[in-house]
């Protein structure tokens, strides 16, 4: 093999092995009527507001104000105080949610699309331990939610 090609190899590899170190982060709009903006100003044009537990995917920090992905892949600014380390996750499609980390397992309830649920616990093995508002905790198959 040619030295050229071993370094690009070489780059190659560091660059694909950084990437996968890189984690998503989530966060969680903190209050309802969170202002979603433009550019990261309060002189900027509003895209749309947010409610109180939306997930949303932390791209990048500037100042008091964080760049977040939604679900639909819509970009914006948001001030870093509207963000809550409360993890929340939005159910894509109607799903169950299980006793157990079994589709198996006794039925708890069953989720309806765009329902958000308290993300407790990921599993790592496919399933997320997940709270409703109600109280009812179960398992949700990480495939059915957004936000992990």
């Amino acid at each position: 093999m040619h030295k050229p090609l071993i370094k690009l190899s070489v780059i190659a590899a560091l660059v694909l092995s950084a990437n996968a170190a890189f984690a998503l982060e989530y966060r969680s709009v903190a209050r309802h009527g969170a202002v979603l903006s433009e550019a990261p100003s309060d002189e900027a044009k509003k895209l749309f507001l947010a409610s109180k537990g939306m997930p949303l995917e932390l791209l990048a920090e500037q100042g008091d104000w964080a760049r977040v992905r939604d679900r639909a892949g819509s970009l914006a600014w948001l001030k870093k105080k509207d963000l809550s380390t409360k993890h929340t996750v939005q159910v894509l499609k109607d799903a169950t949610i299980y006793k157990a980390a079994d589709a198996k397992s006794a039925i708890i309830y069953r989720a309806g699309k765009d329902l958000l649920l308290d993300l407790q616990e990921n599993t790592r093995t496919g399933w997320l331990k997940v709270k409703h508002r109600d109280g009812a905790s179960g398992f949700i198959r990480i495939e059915e939610v957004w936000g992990v």
